[in-house]
């Protein structure tokens, strides 16, 4: 039996998502202020963020992976398509330990990509049914639930657990790629032992965002599990 309404409360929401939500601010809120709280610690070689990555590419073999600047603030980002690491400006020509930290980590998604690995295949090819998913699931449940069409609600919660298989899929290539990127620093002595620990925690506070957001989906989908029972119970 679903959780449906009480007294007119949604309380699949309260009980299922709120929660969630609410470790997904205190998720964001910590990478922002361990973010904040080492940028302004500048490594001891004087290098910036571009050029770790640079450097950590070429040690891959990887000389044709291009490095550009993008606007905003922790947008970093690999993309596999035009074969580039986008550096943020609070990242690309920093020299702070959280910085390399993460220009390091960034280029650990392109040695992922270059060396195969099985995770980083997987969420890449389901981006695609992902980017419909996550607008097209909801609205398909909420009119099956509405229609009494429970061909149309199980479809949009398939759709949905695509979205939640993203996200899962979405961890250990984030692991991976922050463990790469210390092991890295460290073995070719780019930051010292308390600069690695900075970037470690800095990596650390990140990856507790995609957990969250792991968090959050699945919540979503018990939600919408529980509607659609609900929905089909009330029938």
């Amino acid at each position: 039996m679903g959780l449906g309404y009480f007294y007119g409360i949604d309380m699949t929401y309260i009980i299922l998502v709120m929660p969630a939500l609410i470790f997904a601010m205190y998720a964001q809120s910590k990478v922002n202020t361990t973010f904040n709280k080492y940028r302004t610690v500048a490594n001891s070689k004087g290098l910036t963020g571009a050029d770790v990555a640079r450097k950590i590419l070429d040690m891959n073999g990887l000389h044709n992976v291009i490095i550009e600047r993008t606007a905003g603030n922790l947008t970093d980002h690999f993309d596999p398509r035009a074969n580039v690491v986008r550096l943020s400006d609070a990242t690309y020509s920093s020299t702070s330990v959280a910085a390399i930290g993460v220009a390091a980590h960034e280029v650990g998604h392109a040695v992922q990509h270059a060396e195969g690995y099985a995770p980083i295949k997987v969420r890449n090819a389901i981006v695609p049914v992902v980017q419909i998913a996550s607008y097209a699931a909801w609205p398909l449940a909420i009119f099956g639930i509405l229609l009494s069409f429970s061909g149309l609600a199980t479809f949009g919660v398939l759709l949905f657990g695509a979205v939640v298989l993203f996200q899962i899929v979405t961890l250990p290539v984030e692991f991976n790629a922050s463990s790469r990127a210390l092991k890295t620093l460290e073995s070719n002595a780019i930051l010292n032992g308390e600069e690695l620990s900075a970037s470690k925690s800095v990596l650390s506070a990140a990856a507790m965002t995609y957990v969250a957001s792991a968090v959050v989906a699945i919540a979503n989908l018990l939600r919408l599990l529980s509607l659609v029972g609900f929905g089909r119970n009330r029938d």
